[in-house]
């Protein structure tokens, strides 16, 4: 698929997108005109596939493609809630404080139960009972695939089930200011009605939540359209109760309020109805080729900007990606972290593990870098 192909199809997802969140039918005329192998290609670049798909069926289309996706989806965010309803009970009867995070709430707010479709669950714990939390998550089958190596611990059960446990919102490695603001967050937090040890945000203090980490995301190498359609749900849900003075003067303090205030204009104008603003279309065009989780093109274009550019910031990117913080060390290569006097080595066991099982990234990386300005 070639770019206009592409540009195309994501046209169509949008569209479709649209149709599924505010219940409308397609109008037989543009999904007549759609190649539904491109359009299903740029949906799953986005995990649309699913939305797309009930969009299509309420228009009487049935792409046998689209049907599987949609299944799938629905599948997991079933199998996803029964073990997350395993979890808590456990959490409540070893006395442990959590609260549920991001997708595994937002879905509910979603007109048809799969059309949000997941990767994961995200749920806030006690950090003081990290292994409390492990042993429970392994009596209950899951591999501890990532563990005391950043802000969150990483789980998986067969066939589907990925849970990361949060120790906190976001790691020293992150945006100094929304790390700080986070750190004390917990005073924040409501205790739950139904429960023993549960807890939630407030609805202004998720919207922010949420805000942060698309942002993390968006700064980095990108964000796709269901962060958009996340938005999108969330204010048609809430608009008229939130405290946007409040969400304002927080996200100033967070160093966001500019991208909250963007992202919620095209949000809103393009799953709303609204005519496009400039700034809108310019965040349009930066997040159709960002794909859900963004691009490796992104980042490196993003760390220039924020290096100063130039000759002098690619020689700082370069510097960046050599000599890790302590903070990164220990996310990500735990036992250099444990073996500190080995640390001189890690820039050449990188470059080897590089060169050996991400020599294609690599190369990605070293040209976008060079095409940088």
């Amino acid at each position: 698929m070639n770019r206009q192909e592409y540009i195309r199809a994501i046209k169509d997802v949008i569209y479709l997108s649209y149709c599924a969140v505010n219940e409308r039918r397609p109008s037989d005329a543009r999904v007549g005109r759609m190649v539904l192998e491109d359009v299903y290609y740029a949906s799953q670049k986005h995990m649309l596939t699913a939305m797309c798909a009930m969009a299509l069926e309420s228009a009487g289309i049935n792409d046998e493609n689209f049907k599987q996706a949609k299944g799938k989806a629905i599948r997991k965010n079933v199998q996803l809630d029964i073990d997350r309803e395993q979890i808590t009970a456990m959490l409540e009867a070893e006395g442990i404080w959590y609260m549920p995070l991001k997708g595994s709430v937002i879905k509910d707010l979603y007109p048809k139960y799969g059309m949000r479709q997941m990767s994961d669950n995200d749920i806030l714990i006690d950090s003081t009972r990290g292994k409390d939390v492990q042993r429970i998550m392994e009596s209950l089958g899951f591999t501890a695939e990532h563990v005391g190596k950043g802000n969150h611990d990483v789980y998986f059960r067969q066939p589907v089930s990925n849970f990361e446990m949060h120790t906190s919102l976001f790691g020293k490695f992150h945006d100094e200011k929304i790390y700080e603001y986070y750190l004390g967050i917990r005073d924040k937090l409501i205790k739950d009605d139904d429960n023993g040890y549960g807890y939630h945000f407030s609805d202004e203090d998720m919207y922010i939540y949420l805000t942060s980490h698309e942002y993390k995301h968006y700064s980095n190498g990108g964000t796709g359209i269901r962060s958009f359609i996340d938005i999108y749900i969330y204010m048609k849900e809430y608009a008229d109760k939130l405290d946007m003075d409040y969400i304002a003067a927080e996200c100033e303090k967070l160093g966001i309020a500019d991208f909250e205030r963007q992202s919620r204009s095209l949000a809103l104008d393009l799953f709303g109805g609204g005519k496009l603003t400039d700034e809108d279309k310019e965040m349009l065009r930066y997040i159709v080729f960002s794909g859900t989780y963004g691009t490796q093109s992104n980042m490196v274009k993003n760390k220039l900007e924020k290096f100063g550019g130039g000759t002098a910031g690619k020689l700082r990117y370069v510097f960046d990606r050599l000599f890790l913080s302590m903070e990164k060390i220990q996310y990500a290569f735990p036992f250099f972290y444990e073996h500190k006097i080995l640390i001189p080595l890690l820039p050449f066991y990188r470059a080897y593990n590089s060169f050996i099982h991400r020599r294609s990234s690599m190369k990605n990386e070293l040209r976008s870098l060079l095409k940088g300005k």
